[in-house]
């Protein structure tokens, strides 16, 4: 195989990882939302309850229900929290049955489970109660070149890796641009997002757990320690491999895990506003 052919099927590998690695992580995440489907009087209903909301006001949780003697109804409360369960009844808006989960603070959470009826029957929704987290807003001026510059270290760490692997070029290169990917995505403009979304520049160690501030300095500590190694020795490749596979470990974590949360447990507050 010619060299300008090991490079693009090299790239076209990378490029198709990192966007797979990305829907992975997209997927899983406990922010994505809880979609299925569930069957009422024969008819079978298709849902998406929300799990995260950056709005000033109350979540809406939505249902499309085109029957109308079907009603539905929510059963809620603070997540991490000494209240009590409530049942509020869902709207129904033309062919959409609609519900608001009380707005909380950025970092608060609410738990909610949604049931249908129609007569005597009753279908739940969700087995397990779905975990909505209120945030900021984050301005797309900030987000979107975070997540830009987030994805460019993920695709430039495995392309790095690879060609390491399969002796490319332009190894020491990319491993830069990784880090200064990695740096600009995750260390400058990642705790630019935090401050929007929860009021802190930075909520990872030695401040506290949050595993998508610590994963971005992990996996900046790594690459650093490549490039160091690299400089003084162009052909090492244990390095920048195992640089590639701790960023690609990391980053397979999904996006806010053991994220900023309230611990409404130490308030002695109930759910209403």
């Amino acid at each position: 195989m010619n060299s300008t052919l090991k490079t693009i099927l090299i790239w076209f590998f990378a490029i198709i990882f990192t966007l797979g690695s990305a829907l992975y992580q997209r997927m899983t995440g406990p922010t994505y939302p809880v979609r299925g489907s569930a069957e009422i009087d024969g008819q079978k209903v298709k849902y998406k309850l929300i799990r995260s909301y950056d709005l000033a006001d109350d979540a809406k949780v939505t249902v499309l229900v085109p029957d109308t003697s079907i009603k539905g109804e929510m059963r809620l409360r603070r997540f991490k929290s000494l209240d009590s369960w409530q049942i509020q009844p869902m709207q129904r808006s033309g062919d959409t049955l609609i519900g608001a989960l009380p707005h909380q603070p950025p970092a608060g959470k609410v738990m909610y489970e949604v049931t249908l009826t129609k007569g005597d029957q009753r279908v739940l929704l969700n087995d397990h109660a779905a975990v909505l987290r209120y945030t900021g807003y984050v301005p797309r001026y900030i987000l979107t070149p975070h997540i830009f510059f987030m994805f460019m270290a993920m695709l430039f760490s495995t392309l790095t890796g690879l060609l390491v692997i399969f002796r490319g070029k332009n190894t020491y290169l990319y491993a830069w641009i990784t880090l200064i990917s990695v740096g600009i995505g995750g260390l400058i403009l990642g705790p630019f997002v935090q401050k929007f979304a929860f009021d802190a520049y930075w909520t990872g160690w030695p401040f506290g757990h949050d595993l998508t501030d610590n994963k971005s300095l992990v996996a900046f500590i790594f690459w650093a320690i490549a490039l160091f190694v690299m400089k003084k020795n162009r052909e090492n490749r244990l390095w920048p491999i195992i640089a590639s596979i701790v960023l690609l470990a990391v980053f397979m974590i999904p996006h806010s895990v053991l994220g900023s949360e309230i611990d409404f447990t130490k308030e002695q507050k109930t759910i209403s506003k």
